[in-house]
């Protein structure tokens, strides 16, 4: 059984050394397995950096599908302008749509490239949902939902992902003790910086503003007409000056 750890980096999920579990072995591992809790902070959830971290993670999910395939050039270029590193949460749907896109962020080196699902399922072993999207039922489609997206976006990038995003970011502490089985870590935040991509930009500058050291920001790259970009763009200047430092979450420093 894997423990149900808050550790950030999951290296003591799984022995150094040992494979990653194949789909037949994560279904008898885990079958019969009752979770006990649901939502956004689960046991075993990254929610924040690492204790004592002083800078700041920005992180972004790109959807694809009915949540948008579509991508925020003002905000890259906020970015880009201030050489603010940043991880994106990529959705196979997303990268499907956006293949020369997908590997102008992995080949940008103030950029990471992190799991955000197969097909944008909430996490679960039970088939629970969340904002009407219907979840994963059992262990082997909480395998398929997080192992089919780090193929392909190995496939895509050349490098396997290290981080996991379920989509709407809810999960059972079940369905995360096989994304740690799987050796990625699952990931969520401490500000919510839109909304889903439904925040105007003022509130979005806002709640930038409003993160401490050690959080993780959580918006969307993919809804070119929300006000993440502009917010983004507005809010960046402003945290720099205060001394604000941001990191990917590989350059977090481990527990």
């Amino acid at each position: 059984m894997v423990p149900a750890t808050q550790s950030f980096t999951g290296q003591s999920s799984v022995p150094t050394g040992t494979s990653r579990p194949d789909r037949d072995r994560i279904v008898s591992m885990f079958a019969g397995r009752k979770p006990r809790a649901w939502g956004l902070t689960p046991p075993g959830v990254a929610l924040s950096l690492p204790k004592g971290t002083k800078s700041i993670a920005l992180t972004f999910d790109c959807c694809g599908g009915p949540g948008g395939s579509g991508f925020d050039r003002s905000l890259l270029a906020a970015l880009e302008r201030h050489s603010v590193p940043a991880t994106f949460f990529l959705n196979a749907r997303w990268v499907r749509s956006n293949p020369a896109l997908t590997r102008e962020l992995a080949a940008n080196p103030s950029f990471e490239i992190a799991n955000h699902g197969t097909a944008h399922r909430p996490l679960s072993v039970t088939g629970q949902s969340a904002y009407g999207l219907v979840g994963t039922a059992d262990p082997g489609m909480v395998y398929d939902e997080i192992m089919g997206a780090q193929a392909e976006l190995t496939a895509a990038t050349g490098s396997a992902p290290r981080f996991f995003r379920s989509g709407t970011a809810h999960y059972d502490e079940i369905a995360v003790e096989i994304c740690r089985a799987l050796r990625l870590v699952p990931v969520n935040f401490t500000v919510n910086g839109d909304g889903g991509a439904t925040y105007p930009a003022p509130f979005v500058t806002g709640e930038l503003l409003s993160a401490r050291p050690g959080s993780i920001i959580i918006a969307h790259a993919n809804r070119p007409e929300a006000g993440t970009g502009a917010g983004v763009a507005a809010a960046l200047p402003r945290m720099m000056g205060q001394g604000t430092r941001f990191i990917r979450l590989s350059d977090a420093p481990p527990i």
